[in-house]
């Protein structure tokens, strides 16, 4: 079983909901994909606050989804609980970390799944995976009760098969929440250095939902991933470092060096944090310029499992990331959804961005794109 960690029975007719094993949920054990931390995991004795509503709505919690180690790396592998299989060829990665949410829903034991995302974690392994995803404005959903990995990143939001799936997703995080009345019509086209069937793929889709697109000239990804990734490396090693210290010997050796490359980006909390709200008001500026960004999720198709190794691990991670992390940066919310690719089986990801607290625009906006894929 590697899609889930924990299965759970459940009875009557709500939202068949899968939540990642970050998020404690009342009377399970959360072992954050983890050997060292499940050794010695209690039962939770509450639920995490962005279960409320969930609970409130009657949803059915089916089972506490499995995740990369401690939600680390983009990948989602695992090597204690096993890797969650791509559905869309088993040969891929899943993505992570929300590997096991994403995996979920995909092949329907899920109606909704709740993942986490700090630098992508959300929308890469709906990129992966062929399947949507909510990465939502950072402070939007309460983390009491959530495993931090970088608490100036963290955000928790909804996974679906579907965009609709969204919109459930977000009603059961926060009652009463609905998609806005109509979609965004100037969408601003974000060029990067990606595959070009992937931008390719990324165009038609804009062009068949008919929106005005503008192409933006902004260099803002590079400045977002140095920003990100200085907060990121630091805030790591306040959460995780003793345990990795502790128990090196039941942490998987990807994790290991990752803590290791975190010394050489030590930097004073006030200057990078600085830095990050610099970041958030540069692309506050340019979305005032636009309704929304556009541009893919990831600029490459999900890598096979066996082409990531040692050697190779830090240049998938970056791969994958670099077009997502910025805006984990600039704590905005953004989508990912399935679009294709003619020729190509493996479907492309878009990756819409709106302005903070603007999930219901970005919502409405991704189902205009998914109507018009069909």
């Amino acid at each position: 079983m590697t899609t889930f960690i924990t299965k759970l029975q459940t009875t009557g007719t709500g939202t068949r909901l899968a939540v990642k094993d970050l998020i404690d949920v009342a009377g399970v054990p959360t072992t954050a994909g983890s050997r060292a931390v499940a050794r010695t995991a209690e039962a939770a004795e509450t639920d995490a606050a962005c279960l409320a509503g969930a609970r409130a709505a009657g949803a059915r919690i089916v089972g506490k989804t499995n995740l990369h180690e401690l939600a680390m790396l983009p990948l989602g592998t695992n090597p204690w609980f096993g890797t969650p299989v791509n559905p869309l060829d088993a040969a891929l990665i899943p993505g992570g970390s929300s590997s096991g949410s994403a995996v979920a829903v995909a092949t329907g034991e899920a109606d909704v799944a709740l993942g986490s995302d700090t630098g992508g974690s959300v929308r890469i392994p709906s990129a992966c995976c062929g399947t949507a995803g909510l990465k939502t404005t950072f402070g939007r959903v309460p983390l009491d009760g959530v495993w931090p990995l970088a608490p100036s990143l963290d955000t928790v939001g909804p996974m679906a098969a579907t965009v609709a799936g969204l919109v459930e997703g977000m009603r059961l995080l926060e009652p009463g929440f609905e998609a806005a009345n109509g979609p965004a019509r100037t969408i601003g086209r974000i060029r990067t250095s990606g595959d070009p069937r992937i931008e390719a793929g990324v165009d038609e889709a804009l062009r068949r939902a008919g929106f005005d697109v503008v192409i933006l000239d902004w260099d803002g990804l590079d400045r977002g991933a140095a920003s990100f990734s200085e907060t990121y490396f630091n805030e790591i090693r306040d959460t995780d470092l003793e345990l990795l210290t502790n128990h090196r010997d039941e942490i998987g050796a990807d994790l290991v060096g990752l803590m290791d490359l975190s010394a050489g980006f030590v930097s004073p909390a006030a200057e990078r944090l600085e830095r990050l709200d610099a970041f958030g008001r540069d692309v506050a500026v340019l979305l005032e310029r636009v309704e929304l960004l556009a541009l893919p999720t990831m600029p490459v198709f999900p890598p096979r499992l066996d082409s990531v190794t040692e050697e190779t691990l830090l240049a998938t991670v970056l791969a994958v990331t670099e077009n997502v992390a910025p805006f984990n940066a600039a704590g905005t919310p953004a989508t990912a959804q399935p679009v294709a690719v003619p020729g190509h089986t493996i479907p492309a990801s878009l990756q819409l961005v709106g302005p903070r607290g603007g999930e219901e625009l970005l919502l409405a906006t991704a189902l205009a794109v998914e109507a018009a894929q069909c």
